[in-house]
This record gives structure tokens, sequence and C-alpha cells, in this order.
């Protein structure tokens, strides 16, 4: 039987995420849940204080109604059909006697008569209520405010006794304070307003929680394809649950198989098509080599003249064609060696101004390049035969492409451990479309011609040997014209060879 896993201990640390963003999601989310939480506390609390005010307020508006209602029945049938000024001070007096811990101020009015009280003033009535009372025959109340207090107005017409339904013309009022109302509701007040701040602080808990459940897979998603950005195309990530997230996670776990498999047929399609090109090169490079040696043969021959000129030409025509291919394969071979990782360096300390005298010297392009270098060059720790690739294709592409003379500067960057090396030509230099593509293979300066003496690997195989080096290669084009390719490789001094 499983165990089941013990439950975390509740805590803050916990529940905040790791890496907190103003602009995150998580944020977000919490922010969202909190302002949520903090509305809807709101809201219920701004219902309940107005539900909680209007009971109050019609309590107490019922009660004194139903209080005066009773008072003036029990005192009404005792006065004269038309009561004079004293009768109606007389009912004004006994109601402000009875009016109990309400403390209400009444007065009393006949038809159009003035406004008759037994006592103190009462405070000036809203105008609209003795207006409104004249031809009423039910009880009227009114809310006011008088010396910024909140007060209640009643008015109560008297009906006759003959036809209760008629009014007698006399009509009673009442006026008292509803400080004790507005202390109660104040009081709610204090309370909601107490009540909502702990509910929106309460509020956070579950909004961590509930943003912490949310983004832990998305977390997982993100450190997945982090992974798989890394090359890990195998990465899957656990999905449970059947919501949106869920399937988004089956959605990438999908993509990533997906992308796995084909990863993999390109690998494979890869690996086949270098290791066709590799047999083929290598199948190619023995009767390649028996090739260019009967041609060197025919070459002889056909420099004698013995030979008639139409198989003269023809001769030459072939080995030249000869030499190109087995040129080729050479290269086919060497970038294969590039593309399976089994090329080596088998760096010495040298010379680079010897190096690139040999070079030139090799090749016969003494007269045709203008050198500086200084008499005793840098040195450096570094494969010759590697650089001695890099340099002819540069120069020779140079020679090729860059017009009658091309121009190679050596020199070292102070202060730096490295050392540079510029080739540049006085040719119409790289078209712009050609330019981010130079290094690429079979890359040619000018794609309409479908033959030229280079086979497009040349500047791919220099490239490749500058980064096996460490160093890079790089092509742009003058401002004066002309292209010009600027190799750097890192210098490491022969100290052995230092005078002391």
């Amino acid at each position: 039987m499983r165990r089941r896993p013990s439950l975390p201990r509740l805590s803050l640390r916990g529940l905040f995420p790791r890496r907190l963003s103003l602009r995150g999601l998580g944020t977000r989310l919490v922010v969202g849940f909190l302002l949520v939480s903090a509305l809807s506390a709101l809201t219920t609390a701004a219902l309940t204080f107005r539900q909680a005010r209007s009971a109050i307020l019609d309590r107490a508006q019922d009660s004194a109604v139903h209080d005066l209602r009773t008072q003036v029945g029990a005192l009404a049938p005792d006065l004269p059909a038309r009561p004079a000024e004293a009768d109606l001070r007389a009912l004004t007096l006994q109601l402000d006697r009875s009016a109990g811990a309400r403390d209400w101020r009444t007065a009393a009015v006949y038809r159009d008569g003035p406004l008759i009280t037994a006592g103190p003033p009462a405070p000036a009535l809203p105008a609209e209520l003795p207006a409104a009372a004249s031809s009423a025959t039910t009880a009227l109340a009114q809310r006011f405010h008088h010396d910024d207090r909140p007060w209640l107005a009643i008015a109560l017409p008297v009906t006759s006794a003959d036809h209760p339904s008629e009014p007698s013309g006399l009509v009673v009022y009442a006026a008292f304070s509803l400080a004790a109302e507005q202390q109660d509701v104040a009081s709610l007040v204090a309370a909601a307003r107490a009540g909502a701040l702990p509910v929106v602080l309460a509020a956070a808990v579950p909004a961590l929680l509930a943003a912490r459940r949310v983004l832990r897979p998305v977390r997982q998603l993100r450190s997945a394809a982090e992974d798989m950005a890394e090359g890990a195309l195998d990465t899957r990530i656990h999905v449970t649950g059947g919501d949106e997230l869920a399937d988004l996670g089956r959605t990438f776990n999908t993509m990533a198989a997906t992308l796995q498999a084909d990863a993999q047929t390109l690998r494979d399609m890869e690996t086949k098509a270098r290791r066709f090109a590799a047999d083929v090169s290598h199948e190619l490079r023995t009767p390649l080599a028996a090739m260019t040696a009967v041609t060197g043969v025919l070459d002889e021959d056909a420099a004698s003249g013995r030979l008639a000129p139409e198989t003269s030409e023809a001769l030459t025509l072939v080995a030249d064609e000869t030499r190109k291919l087995a040129h080729m394969v050479e290269d086919l071979m060497e970038i294969s060696r590039f593309d399976a990782g089994a090329a080596r360096l088998h760096p010495d300390d040298i010379d680079i101004g010897e190096l690139l005298r040999k070079t030139l010297a090799l090749r016969h392009w003494q007269d045709r390049v203008d050198t500086d270098v200084p008499e005793r060059g840098p040195r450096a720790r570094l494969d010759p035969r590697r650089v001695d690739v890099i340099l002819a294709n540069l120069i020779g592409n140079a020679l090729r492409h860059g017009g009658p003379a091309a121009r190679v500067r050596v020199h070292v960057r102070p202060g730096a451990d490295a050392l540079t090396l510029t080739v540049a030509d006085d040719g119409p230099g790289i078209p712009a479309e050609v330019l981010p593509h130079v290094f690429d293979r079979f890359t040619k300066g000018d794609a309409a011609r479908t033959r030229s003496e280079g086979s497009g690997l040349g500047l791919a195989i220099a490239a490749e040997n500058a980064r096996l080096h460490g160093g890079t290669l790089t092509a742009a084009n003058a401002p004066e014209g002309g292209a010009v390719f600027t190799l750097t490789l890192p210098q490491v001094q022969d100290r052995s060879s230092r005078s002391p």
C-alpha cells in the first residue's frame, strides 16, 4: 500500500513565490484575488449597512408613529369640534409630557391656523411636510437635519369622529432627534470597517495558495521549455487533472515528442548524408590519384608539341578538370572530418611571418601579394598546416575575385592575447546578399556562374579551421572598395625563444 505523504507545515515563506515580480503572473493573481475579496467584503458591508440602517430608522419611525397615534387617539376625543388655541396648547402640553425617553416636541394646527406649541419651540419643520399633511388621511414622516443632527418629523392628521375617513382639519406634529439611532448606525459602520480589513488580510492566504497552485504547472512548463531549449528534447512534464493547464501540459508533451522524433530523423538524415559524402570522397580519392598521375604525363606530351593542337587542347582541358575534381574531393574529405569531429590540432611554436612567406612561396604568389609583416613576426602556438590552409584559401580567393593584386597585413593587437591577419583586395567587394552567407558551404560570389575555379568550400574550411583554433574569421567590404577578411587567432608566446 502506497504511503500518503505527510502534509507540509504551513508557513508564509512557502506561500510566497520564489521570484516575486511586480509584473509576474503570480503577483497579478494575488492582487486580483485580493481586489475581488476586498470588493466582495466592501459590497457585503455596504449592503449590510444599508439594510441595518433602514431597519433601525424604520423601526424608530414606526414606533414613534404608533406612540403618537396612541396618545392622540386618547386625547383627541376630549377636544371640541372647533378647538381654540388654548385647546391646542393643552393638547401639545399633554403630548410633550407623555414623550418619555423619546423626548419629542409636539405642535398642533387647526385648518389654516398658526402652529401651536406648549413648550420650547420645535425645530423648523420641512416646508413640504405641512403642505402634504393638510390633505392627508394617514401619518406622514420625513427625516431632516437640524444643527447638523438628524431629526424625524411626523405629521398625524386627526380624522373626524363622525366620519373616520374624513380629516377633521386638526394636524398634530411631533419632531424628535435621531441621535441615538445615528450612534447605532455609526457603530455599524465602525464594525463593518473593522471587519473588512481582517477579511482582506485573511484572503491573502488563500490567494497565495491559489496562485501557487496555479503557477506550479506553469513553472514546470517553463522549466521544461528551458531544458528543451538547451537540447534535452526528451523532457516531459507530469500531468494530473483535467483542467486547461493539464491540457496545456499534454499538448506540450505531444509537441516535445514530435520535436524529438523530427530531430532524431533530421540527425539520422544528416549523419547518412555526411557518411555518404565521406564514403564517396574516399572512394573517388584512389581513382582520382591515378587520373592525376596520367594527366600529368599527358600534360608533358601536350607541352612537347608532338600531339595535334586539337588533341593537346583537349588533354589540357581534361587535366585541368581532373585537378579541380581532385581538389574538390580533398575539400569534401576535410569537411567530413570537421562534421565527424575527427579534426585535430597539432600545434607548434611558429613564426607567423615565416609561415606566411612559405605559404606564398609554395604557391608562387610572392610577386602578386603585398605583405606587411615584421622581419621577425609574432610567434604563436598554432597548427601550421591548418593556418597555411586558412591563408591559402583567403589569399587565393582574393587573387581570383579581388582584382589583379591583393594586400596581406599581419599585426598584433596591443595589450591583447590575440593576433590579427587581414587579407584585403582591390576588387568590387562581396555582394550584400552574399555577405551573410560567405562562409556557408558551396557559396560563390557570383551565383549566376555555374562553374568557377573554386569549389565553394574553401572559405567554409578556413572558417572551420579558425574555430578549431578558438579564433574567428569575418568578412566585410572596405569603405573604399574591395573585400576584407579578418582572421583573429589566440596568441601564445614562445617564452623559450626570448633572449635574456
